[in-house]
């Protein structure tokens, strides 16, 4: 890591995305310029604590200096000792962690509508029925089957007409399904780049203050989701262009990691998988270089290269 650090700090932008994943029993901490798609430190560790993570921020402030801004996840690992490390820097929480969670307690809500169709629904007794007997237990049915099949409608965001048409259909006399989309089309348009944060911060205030949460007690458990601090903090990136508002560029590196150990993928000593890393850092690097170099020689003999291209 001699060769690699030096030319490490020289390309980094001053923004970290940090992230854990896990690998066999042990579990890789990562710290990945999002601007750069360059790994600036890393730990492997069997066991993921505060203490380790106070440890590694402390490795990486040494590295890069101030940082400016930080990407994580909604883990409680983080916030408090970003706060006393790098006490400058903005903390974003992931966006896609963030519309994750509140798609789930969307969801959550459809399944209890359905349980509710369901308790609705009378048992058929043996034998024939009679001529409209169990229609409205038949249309309780099918509108179960369809909020099954449709349950994409409501946390989508963007709709074509066409589902639009039959979201329509499904929403029809139940203001309970109408206000449930509506909330979600609020809550993607917090996250507008057109805006700033202290926007954004007005209409979420706006938003936690409906009326439908207090006509629909079933929306409760997205009104807690919606009452959570990570919510705010996932807003930084508003006033912020050059800080990433989601986590994957440790996800990028845990796809190349993988895809580096398919070969081998049962080796799960800690000795191979930190040679695995300093590998694909040294890579990035002289990748790097070598691209550098090639637009070098581009700017230095223009005639050359078009000559190779026709």
């Amino acid at each position: 890591m001699k060769e690699y650090v030096p030319w490490m700090q020289k390309q980094a932008s001053g923004y970290l995305a940090v992230d854990e994943i896990y690998d066999g029993p042990f579990a890789i901490v990562y710290a990945v310029d999002p601007k750069a798609q360059i790994v600036v430190w890393y730990r492997i560790l069997e066991e993921v604590t505060k203490e380790e993570v106070r440890n590694f921020l402390i490795q990486t402030r040494f590295l890069v200096g101030s940082v400016k801004g930080i990407t994580t996840d909604g883990s409680p690992l983080y916030p408090d000792v970003i706060q006393k490390i790098h006490p400058k820097a903005r903390h974003q929480i992931c966006r896609f962690h963030c519309l994750m969670d509140l798609n789930k307690a969307v969801l959550k809500v459809l399944t209890g509508i359905r349980r509710d169709l369901a308790q609705k629904v009378k048992k058929l007794r043996r034998g024939r029925p009679k001529p409209g007997h169990g229609a409205k237990d038949d249309v309780n049915r099918t509108l179960r089957t369809k909020l099954f099949d449709r349950r994409t409608l409501w946390v989508k965001k963007h709709l074509t007409p066409r589902e639009h048409r039959i979201l329509r259909r499904l929403c029809r006399k139940r203001p309970l399904l109408r206000d449930l989309r509506t909330l979600v089309d609020l809550l993607y348009d917090l996250f507008d780049r057109r805006c700033r944060r202290e926007t954004a911060l007005r209409k979420l205030n706006r938003l936690r203050s409906l009326r439908a949460f207090e006509q629909h007690e079933a929306l409760s458990g997205v009104l807690k989701k919606i009452r959570s601090k990570n919510l705010e903090q996932a807003l930084w990136f508003l006033d912020d262009k050059l800080l990433e508002s989601t986590s994957n560029a440790v996800e990028r590196r845990n796809r190349r990691h993988r895809k580096f150990q398919k070969t081998v993928y049962r080796v799960r000593t800690k000795r191979a998988i930190d040679g695995r890393i300093k590998h694909d850092c040294l890579r990035d690097k002289k990748a790097k270089s070598r691209q550098m170099a090639l637009d070098h020689a581009k700017r230095l003999f223009p005639a050359t290269f078009r000559r190779a291209i026709c």
